[in-house]
């Protein structure tokens, strides 16, 4: 999902003053590989993240605002939207499916408050403050642009909206721009976990975050690992389908199946009934979901392998 969303913001931009098709989708998806590295290679740790939560912040909030007024005029001058759902109906189920599957793994974006809310004491209450205030408060703007584009343009929205959106070109510029270096942000923070263990595991452990021997180890193992994502997203136009199946092969079964089965081992003897069956029903109804997310992530692979080409211009 974020992949998608950092290459859509730069074919945007440059269809708003190119329409030549010169840009095709392998080279949008190596230039945002490359930002991407030059930014992983300047912060060092989590840490020095800090001040760049705030520009990503700032970023959201501006493509946020962008997209939903330019969508709610469009949707107030638009004529009669379609709403209908396209495809059979076999299709329409397995896509849903699919897309609960992408939507969680694209937004369990929970670590960050629980990172962030471990830096001060009382541990557990900040960590639940955050999170409650994530889920809550935090969650509307992003439902806000969603529904939003939908009753804007109906079933003929684009995946990534500012596609859709109609405006003067320095506001669109100024949203995809923003969404592009929040994208850029997110995607260091996911995998910030992993440059960590790898520093710390592999890295020599001597002299400061920007000392030579550091630098050229950073660029080495992180320039490695986004080289390759870089290669297989290019290759594969298709990479939102494997989102997918990430997402029901982890993201359920981490997420919903062991917390659950993990707090029947732990508190069993002192649930009552009802709070086992609550949890017992958890555990075995996102296992089901999980699995049928998976055979639904695979037939869209499946599908989408059969109609597109390695590095297709999509």
């Amino acid at each position: 999902m974020l992949i998608c969303d950092v290459i859509s913001s730069l074919q945007a931009i440059y269809v708003l003053f190119r329409d030549d098709g010169l840009l095709k989708l392998p080279y949008c998806i190596a230039l945002s590989g490359f930002v991407c590295a030059l930014f992983a290679f300047g912060i060092p740790y989590l840490s020095a993240l800090r001040i760049w939560l705030g520009f990503s912040t700032v970023f959201s909030l501006i493509y946020i605002v962008i997209a939903f007024v330019l969508s709610l005029r469009d949707g107030i001058t638009a004529p009669a939207k379609d709403y209908s759902i396209p495809g059979s109906e076999s299709t329409r189920v397995f896509t849903t499916i699919g897309a609960v599957a992408n939507l969680v793994f694209a937004y369990n974006t929970g670590m960050l408050p629980e990172i962030q809310a471990t830096i001060r004491p009382p541990v557990v209450k900040n960590m639940e403050k955050a999170l409650w205030f994530q889920f809550t408060v935090g969650s509307l703007p992003l439902y806000a642009v969603t529904f939003m584009g939908y009753w804007a343009y109906g079933s003929s929205t684009s995946s990534y909206l500012l596609n859709s959106v109609h405006g003067p070109a320095w506001i669109k510029v100024v949203a995809n721009l923003s969404a592009f270096l929040q994208t850029v942000i997110a995607l260091h923070i996911f995998a910030s976990p992993m440059y960590e263990y790898l520093d710390t595991r592999f890295g020599s452990g001597h002299g400061g975050p920007f000392a030579i021997h550091n630098v050229v180890f950073r660029v080495g193992v992180r320039g490695g690992y986004l080289a390759v994502n870089t290669l297989v997203a290019a290759m594969l136009p298709f990479l939102g389908d494997f989102m997918s199946l990430t997402g029901a092969l982890s993201t359920f079964p981490l997420t919903f199946v062991l917390a659950n089965h993990m707090y029947l081992m732990v508190k069993g003897p002192k649930l009552s009934a009802f709070q086992k069956g609550w949890h017992w029903l958890n555990v075995v109804g996102f296992s089901l979901l999980s699995v049928t997310a998976a055979a639904a992530a695979l037939r869209l692979i499946i599908l989408d392998s059969s109609t597109y080409h390695l590095f297709a211009d999509m």
